[in-house]
């Protein structure tokens, strides 16, 4: 996962109206719950089918901290996915999305300006419309240069440009991020 995908799946977690379970029994009968075979468990994890049967009963209390982390991840990729669809139907319908990043920005500028990638910091709002077409892409396994490129259309228009007030001829690229979050 790039770092886009990354911010959007934490964004997701923030939502939660509920903690995911949180002793190794509970996660490890959720998932099962889930998935619905300690083989899928297993190869989820990455681990053996004997090892999710351990975990399951109790046998084995604490897993190496790769399987922990491993463990963790999937329970809360699965965790609450309604709520999660309903806070991004929203996002995308009616409130949009909050960007802050630390990225380089390179630009193509008429003649006579100057189009020096630099660093910024910004922390932008961008309209519903451009948080629907990232969550679209997500959905459709686009790339991260394919998701950078509708985030830094939208900081393009928003934020650059303040929605065609100044700027006009400049385009926006995201060449490279430091640091990326979003919230909804």
């Amino acid at each position: 996962m790039g770092e886009i995908e990354d911010a959007i799946e934490r964004a997701d977690q923030e939502a939660f109206t509920r903690q995911p379970p949180q002793g190794l029994k509970a996660r490890i009968n959720f998932l099962l719950r889930q998935m619905k075979t300690t083989k899928a468990v297993a190869t989820e994890l990455g681990v053996s089918q004997r090892s999710v049967e351990r975990y399951r009963t109790g046998e084995r209390k604490h897993p190496p901290k790769p399987i922990a982390d491993r463990i963790d991840a999937a329970v809360r990729a699965r965790w609450q996915p309604q709520v999660r669809g309903r806070y991004r139907k929203q996002a995308a319908t009616a409130t949009g999305i909050t960007i802050e990043a630390r990225a380089r920005f390179g630009y193509t500028a008429p003649v006579g300006t100057t189009d020096d990638g630099r660093m910024r910091r910004l922390t932008v709002h961008l309209p519903p419309d451009y948080a629907r077409r990232l969550f679209d892409a997500r959905e459709q396994g686009a790339s991260d240069q394919q998701m950078r490129d509708i985030v830094a259309e939208g900081l393009q228009e928003v934020y650059f440009r303040d929605g065609g007030r100044r700027a006009a001829g400049l385009e926006v690229a995201l060449t490279g991020i430091d640091y990326f979050d979003v919230s909804y």
